[in-house]
């Protein structure tokens, strides 16, 4: 079957968009023709132009959250199992369900006095967080309706620059080339998130916007093993899907897929490791299904869950991490 896209009606209201099997019925995305595409000039891009993709729905269908409201942890509407992006900063921790991001991709937030972009591509299954300045100014991020290989390029709305969110970097626009400075990030279940931080804040699902956040759009999409997008970059040493922590360190990448952490790290979950020439150590949570890296002096490091896919189309030289 060929490649098919998320249905369009992600941009509309609840009730109006299906499941990810329903959506294997909408026909494939168009590419870029020209030197625009979403009203965004592509020209001089630095990546190739060809391989920016519609996603679907139009620029801001999908609407970033820009005055997000929380609730403590014991009004949070959340399952133990549920996935949420975690963020610990400047002595606040908070949690973005999975299930909300899955409708908006992006949280524009605050930290007290620094600006952060939350940001989940559900086709890369990539959440990060970033700084939100740019030089001397703070950038609010919006939806661009575009991807390249098949995840979210963001943009900011001073410049309109297309944002890469695994290259973590300006690909067109006035601030092309620019990059934004990654943040520590756990993507894991509520459970897990809420013992560590029993004071959480939580994304509550009064958005703003009207969308069922019960129901998951994307249902599906993790089981079957191809892609709706084109991706620049594949590699046949991981089924396509499998869960990966993706870190670059020293300027060098490397994958730790979760099927060999299940056989590598020791009783507490741990696994030493050198990447870059220097130590980290990556935690696993068999449990919980997620894993975090750290430095020699535990401090955490910004590394990504991500499906295997789309940290090698980013990373086509990553090492992945061998059996014993």
């Amino acid at each position: 079957m060929k490649r098919r896209r998320i249905l369009a009606a992600l941009a509309l209201p609840a009730g109006g968009a299906g499941t990810f099997a329903a959506s294997l019925l909408v026909p494939g995305p168009a590419q870029a023709q020209g030197h625009a595409l979403n009203g965004f000039d592509l020209r001089d891009a630095l990546v190739p132009v060809q391989a920016i993709e519609r996603g679907g729905p139009p620029r801001d269908g999908i609407p970033a959250i820009d005055r997000p409201k929380f609730v403590p942890a014991a009004r949070a509407a959340l399952k133990d199992p549920d996935r949420v992006l975690g963020v610990a900063l400047n002595g606040v921790a908070r949690a973005y369900p999975v299930r909300i991001l899955n409708w908006h991709e992006i949280v524009n937030d605050r930290f007290g006095a620094q600006a952060v972009a939350v940001t989940y591509c559900p086709l890369c299954g990539t959440g990060m967080a970033f700084d939100a300045r740019i030089g001397a100014r703070e950038a609010s991020f919006g939806v661009s309706g575009l991807l390249y290989n098949s995840d979210v390029l963001l943009y900011d709305r001073a410049t309109e620059s297309l944002w890469s969110q695994v290259m973590a970097k300006a690909v067109t626009g006035p601030l092309k080339g620019a990059v934004l400075v990654p943040l520590p990030l756990a993507h894991t279940s509520w459970a897990a998130w809420r013992a560590r931080h029993p004071g959480t804040e939580v994304l509550s699902t009064d958005t703003g916007f009207e969308r069922d956040y019960e129901r998951d759009p994307y249902d599906g999409y993790e089981k079957i093993q191809r892609l709706m997008f084109d991706v620049q970059h594949r590699d046949a040493r991981l089924p396509l899907k499998e869960w990966v922590l993706g870190l670059r360190v020293g300027g060098e990448a490397k994958a730790y897929p979760f099927s060999l952490l299940e056989r590598r790290v020791d009783a507490k979950g741990r696994l030493a490791d050198r990447i870059g020439g220097q130590r980290v150590e990556v935690r696993f949570d068999r449990t919980h299904r997620s894993a975090e890296a750290f430095d020699a002096e535990g401090r955490p490091l910004p590394g990504v869950m991500a499906y295997w896919f789309a940290w090698v189309a980013f990373h086509p030289q990553t090492l992945v991490l061998a059996e014993r």
